[in-house]
């Protein structure tokens, strides 16, 4: 046993119950489940294009990652399908990838203790703005009775707890584009603590809409390069101009590690670390000094009973912002100290775009996918790294032999900051 999984241990012994990943699922720009994204990233494929769901006349910015060819009742009853927002059909067809992915049936022994914990910076927009218009085009009688349930934030959450028949607590997250990773946390805690067994946790988004591109883009936070959608998210890159708006979902089964072990579950990973903060500082501008962001990555290294030197691969939040991309790099050398020069330190947002809410659940699949296989996906459009000495895993996926324990990081407007680390089983 190394020293970290021995402080690991000894972390487990203080603070509850060792929790586990068993499965997972994902909706992206980059394809319809887990395996699709997982395949394109390694290829370094770019789902990042010009936005083709509605009119772009006056828009500055013109290009999205956009979920292409999602066909919602391949997935889910027609009832659903059309009563549910994009970002809640996105996070129900993950939830249900996971939970065959990790063979989960939920009976009637196992509901009670299986919670929902779905995250999303926007939540159902589209659903929102389409009700305004009916409403200001035809009249108060011409709102349907499902609008209260179709434009709530928790309705992600809400149909997949019907779908799936979970009775534990079923939430929504929100923290801008940390809500991903702060659910996976907070499941991880509720397990730890015991107040559920298995937790489906995650984040979805579907916030490509003109409103949405409008408000990011007068901002100045997306980039511009319309010519060139696939070069236009450039994390780490001297010649970055802002991020790519994207949509999809990710959901992850977590589970107590004796309750798998009693299902016949296979662990695919161990979840040993969440930290979380607030900056305090601006709506869309990180903390100058990356206060926030260095103390929830500390944070979730203690959590995890490890230190800076004990972590084998980054997961950056990597959103080729001028300034989320210097502070973090600034974040991961104090943090990690010169381990941060010898480890892979990768933004697969540079091929799926910014997917809000979503991001740090697909990051947190991503990552445990690198630790199963040793295959490190890259950051496409890294041709002049600001900092030279990091391995930024430009353009090609790189193969390591050695990864145990991976860090995501996701960091958000308002000042939101998560951090997760999870170690190879």
């Amino acid at each position: 046993m190394t020293d970290a999984e021995e402080r690991g241990d000894a972390r487990r012994g203080r603070a509850g119950r060792q929790v586990v990943v068993t499965g997972y699922g994902a909706v992206t720009p980059l394809g319809h489940s887990a395996d699709e994204t997982w395949t394109a990233m390694l290829a370094g494929r770019s789902g990042i294009d010009t936005v083709d769901a509605f009119d772009l006349t006056d828009l500055g910015v013109r290009i999205g990652g956009q979920v292409r060819g999602f066909t919602p009742d391949r997935y889910m009853p027609p009832m659903v399908s059309r009563r549910a927002d994009p970002y809640a059909q996105f996070a129900l067809t993950a939830a249900l990838e996971a939970c065959e992915h990790a063979g989960l049936v939920v009976d009637d022994r196992l509901a009670p203790r299986v919670a929902v914990i779905i995250g999303s910076g926007y939540g159902p927009v589209g659903s929102i703005y389409r009700a305004a218009n009916i409403l200001r085009d035809k009249g108060p009688r011409a709102i349907v009775p499902s609008t209260q349930v179709t434009t709530a934030m928790d309705s992600a959450a809400g149909e997949i707890s019907l779908r799936i028949g979970t009775q534990g607590p079923s939430r929504a997250q929100s923290t801008a584009c940390a809500s991903g990773a702060d659910a996976v946390g907070a499941g991880m805690r509720m397990i730890s603590h015991g107040e559920a067994d298995i937790v489906l946790a995650g984040g979805a988004d579907a916030c490509v809409t003109a409103v949405d591109l409008a408000g990011s883009g007068n901002a100045r936070a997306l980039s511009r390069r319309n010519d060139d959608p696939a070069a236009a998210c450039r994390p780490f890159d001297a010649r970055r101009d802002g991020f790519v708006m994207s949509e999809g979902a990710a959901v992850v089964v977590l589970e107590a590690a004796e309750v798998a072990d009693r299902r016949g579950a296979t662990a695919l990973a161990e979840l040993i670390g969440y930290g979380a903060t607030s900056d305090a500082h601006h709506w869309t501008a990180p903390h100058p000094e990356g206060r926030g962001a260095c103390r929830a990555v500390e944070a979730a290294l203690r959590d995890a009973g490890i230190t800076g030197a004990d972590v084998d691969y980054v997961n950056a939040h990597g959103t080729g912002t001028l300034l989320n991309d210097a502070i973090e790099t600034a974040v991961l050398r104090k943090v990690l100290g010169d381990r941060v020069t010898r480890i892979p330190v990768s933004s697969t947002k540079s091929m799926t775009g910014h997917m809000i809410g979503a991001a740090g659940a697909v990051e947190l699949v991503a990552s445990i996918q690198a630790l199963r296989t040793g295959d490190v996906p890259p950051t496409v459009n890294c041709d002049e790294p600001i900092d030279p000495d990091i391995n930024f895993v430009p353009h090609r996926t790189q193969r390591h032999e050695r990864i145990r324990i991976a860090l995501s990081n996701s960091f958000g407007f308002g000042g939101h900051n998560a951090a997760l680390v999870v170690r190879a089983v």
